[in-house]
């Protein structure tokens, strides 16, 4: 067997170890694990206030917005980091390439803006 699927097979064994064990310490804690349903237990619990009306509720699509603005401008963060880390090897050339990306993320943020959804209702 040559060293290159000697690797493949040790990566393949502790895969395979792994799944094995995560596994039997999950059925290890089903097994040992106090199991005492009650009405009280089965209840939506909403942050210490006592539930009230319908379990389902539908979420206004602006949380969702937010939380993709948000990403969106958290993996820009991602980006801008290691340029500026190698900002000397990258030179001029680095220089336009980040201001295009910051250029595009701008242009998300104003359309975001006009479109009234960074307004917190």
């Amino acid at each position: 067997m040559s060293d290159f699927l000697r690797s493949y097979l040790t990566v393949g064994i502790f895969g395979l170890v792994a799944v094995v064990l995560v596994g039997v310490l999950l059925g290890l804690g089903r097994i040992l694990r106090p199991s005492n349903p009650t009405v009280q237990k089965l209840e939506t619990y909403e942050s210490g206030v006592d539930p009230t009306g319908d379990m389902w509720s539908q979420a206004n699509i602006r949380y969702y917005i937010f939380a993709l603005l948000f990403v969106m401008f958290d993996v820009e963060a991602v980006f801008i980091f290691p340029w500026a880390m190698r900002l000397e090897a990258y030179a001029l050339f680095g220089l336009i390439e980040m201001a295009i990306f910051i250029y595009i993320l701008l242009l998300g943020l104003i359309y975001a803006w006009r479109k009234g959804m960074l307004r917190w209702v």
